[in-house]
């Protein structure tokens, strides 16, 4: 009895090694996997603080909050089972809807080095039409489009996650999948509400005489009594509420610089490596070979990440030329033949109306 107790103890202790390893794979494989989203994540983080702008105080959080469970129904609902599907019903189709993918990040950030370039007027139009004198329906106009972006942005991280983890099996696909989408959900949304909330506690700070009494609690005092800690940190306190509040403008324009960026080095590398896949290799041989080069130019201590930030800045480059085909094509080719085609429609419906 004791040898069979003790021979099942160690099957037990046998298969949650197993179940222990394997966890520790789908760990690693979706931190490899998150890691290449990199840039897209960037952007994303990037993109939505601007959706909570221009509403009360009170009401930024929830939009956040109404955003992120959004953001989690598009990668956990909708993109999550279409992307096991598409693994194993067609394969062969990941690499050409990661290009496209690519496609629209170097069409993106090509547009916003464009209108950073040549800004657009702003219309004396809001373009919500009844939305815009209606506080609640501008609010949910908000939401939905965030949420439509982030469907884009999120579609071309399960793509890039899911190619990371092609060879992998059915369950390990979908552990990972899983655990990427919620992952970067809860980090990116994570990261904006406190984007969104810092110029509020900037506010807070620079008008807070009483940091120790009030944030920290550490004795009750009556009200507008100051005691010696209060007078020794709020020269400190205050100052940094007045740099959260300046500061804040200055650090979202340097992420959206930084999303923008990301973009163009994500898309251009996920075109270079689409070609070589089909054997076209040499523009990616060609990246590699001028990033290797530029990394031995540098000393031995900086090389590494000469080497890479070479290849980025090459690859954001591309990019840069991608998106201004994407540009020219939509400005002149598809955009045509859109207006065309509903031009075209709208017709055949009025000469039915009239047939009738």
């Amino acid at each position: 009895m004791a040898s069979g107790l003790f021979a099942l103890l160690d099957d037990v202790a046998g298969i949650a090694k197993v179940a222990a390893s394997s966890v520790d794979d789908v760990v690693a494989q979706a931190g490899k996997a998150g890691a290449k989203a990199a840039g897209v994540v960037i952007d994303d983080a990037a993109v939505t603080p601007r959706y909570a702008v221009g509403f009360a105080a009170a009401r930024e959080l929830p939009i956040i909050w109404r955003i992120a469970l959004g953001s989690l129904r598009n990668k956990l609902v909708f993109l999550l089972p279409g992307a096991l599907v598409l693994a194993l019903v067609a394969p062969w189709a990941i690499t050409p809807l990661l290009m496209a993918g690519g496609v629209f990040l170097c069409f993106e950030g090509a547009e916003k080095l464009l209108e950073l370039a040549l800004p657009h007027p702003v219309g004396g139009s809001s373009g919500g039409g009844e939305a815009a004198g209606d506080p609640t329906a501008l609010e949910q106009q908000k939401i939905a489009g965030a949420i439509k972006t982030d469907f884009i942005l999120s579609a071309e991280i399960m793509a890039i996650t899911l190619a990371g983890v092609s060879d992998q099996t059915f369950w390990m696909k979908a552990a990972v999948l899983a655990i990427v989408g919620v992952g970067i959900t809860v980090a990116v949304y994570g990261v904006v509400a406190l984007i969104v909330k810092a110029d509020d506690a900037g506010v807070a700070l620079a008008a807070n005489s009483r940091p120790a009494a009030s944030l920290l609690g550490l004795r009750r005092l009556k009200p507008g009594e100051a005691g010696p800690l209060d007078r020794a940190l709020s020269p400190l306190t205050r100052p940094l509420g007045r740099g959260l509040v300046l500061g804040m403008p200055h650090a979202l324009n340097l992420l959206g610089a930084v999303g923008t960026a990301a973009m163009l080095w994500v898309g251009g590398g996920i075109i270079i490596h689409g070609l070589e896949e089909y054997g076209l290799a040499s523009l990616g041989h060609a990246v590699h070979g001028l990033a290797v080069a530029t990394g031995q130019a540098l000393p031995a201590a900086v090389a590494g990440a000469g080497e890479w930030l070479a290849g980025a800045v090459l690859a954001a480059a591309f990019g840069v030329v991608v998106g201004g085909l994407a540009i020219a094509a939509m400005r002149w080719l598809l955009g045509p033949a859109i207006r065309l085609f509903r031009k075209a429609g709208g017709k055949s419906v009025s000469d039915g109306g009239r047939c009738a």
